[in-house]
């Protein structure tokens, strides 16, 4: 079994990614979507939303203590790059301080609804889902700050 500070290292090297990534895009960017991409999200966005996941799935699942969230408002929040550090760093907090009270073997305290995949029957199960989110949104940001950077070297040579 995984201990909770090998698993919190996957995950601050996740969020550390996040974090160079915004910096990369600075404030010009951070808020901004591909453009023509449905669904496409914005760097600030991907942010908030991954920062509700640690929460709703750390916190509320794990230990029963109820978080308010809306995930739709997450995708659509903008920013400065000092917020989404902010965000980040507020995140990492909780995440670390909700690693810390997890019995990675026990039952979650709120469980989600019926899933039909196995992996939710236990609090460190509960975190594995809380990483995959990490990983596959940072792969998404990965490529959305490809894209802007790029149209944006586009938009230079143009001029």
């Amino acid at each position: 079994m995984i201990s909770a500070e090998e698993y919190l290292v996957y995950c601050d090297a996740a969020l550390d990614g996040y974090a160079a990534i915004c910096r990369e895009l600075g404030d010009e960017l951070v808020g901004v979507r591909v453009a023509g991409l449905d669904g496409g999200n914005s760097a600030f966005g991907l942010v908030a939303h991954v920062v509700g996941v640690m929460a709703r799935w750390g916190r509320t699942v794990n230990r029963g203590i109820v978080v308010p969230r809306d995930r739709d408002a997450e995708f659509r929040a903008t920013g400065s790059v000092e917020q989404a550090l902010a965000l980040l760093a507020a995140g990492r907090a909780g995440l670390h301080e909700d690693v810390a009270a997890a019995s990675f073997g026990e039952p979650p305290a709120d469980p989600p609804a019926p899933r039909p995949e196995p992996g939710y029957e236990t609090q460190g199960g509960v975190l594995l889902h809380v990483y995959e989110e990490l990983a596959q949104h940072l792969g998404q940001l990965e490529v959305t700050r490809d894209v802007l950077l790029r149209e944006r070297r586009t938009a230079s040579a143009d001029r």
